[in-house]
């Protein structure tokens, strides 16, 4: 990697960073709540009456309440990780056709 790219990536790495760190600094206090919270909130706020959702979800069902805080962030991080590999996997696809094809062009103009 050249000394152009670090700098780059160093740079894109404080930025990210940046975005993380600086609405928890700026809003302290606040209550960083999910968007169906939110969401049940307005629904609530333009109908008049409480919501109610349409079906519990199945882990609720099959456990006869709320699922432990731990298992739920579980099982959101496995889910995160499945969509990874998916994406890493087609993304390494891309590149490996990319090398196959210019390959195939340098060997055709020998």
């Amino acid at each position: 990697m050249s000394k152009r790219n670090k700098k780059i990536v160093a740079a894109l790495l404080a930025l990210c960073l940046a975005l993380v760190i600086t609405p928890v600094l700026a809003l302290r206090g606040a209550a960083f709540g999910g968007s169906d919270d939110a969401g049940s909130v307005k629904v609530s706020e333009i109908t008049g009456e409480e919501y109610e959702p349409w079906f519990t979800p199945v882990f609720e069902q099959l456990l006869g309440g709320e699922l432990p805080g731990e298992l739920e962030s579980l099982l959101f991080c496995v889910q995160t990780g499945v969509g990874v590999g998916v994406i890493a996997f087609f993304l390494g696809r891309f590149v490996e056709r990319k090398k196959m094809q210019s390959g195939e062009g340098k060997a055709a103009e020998e």
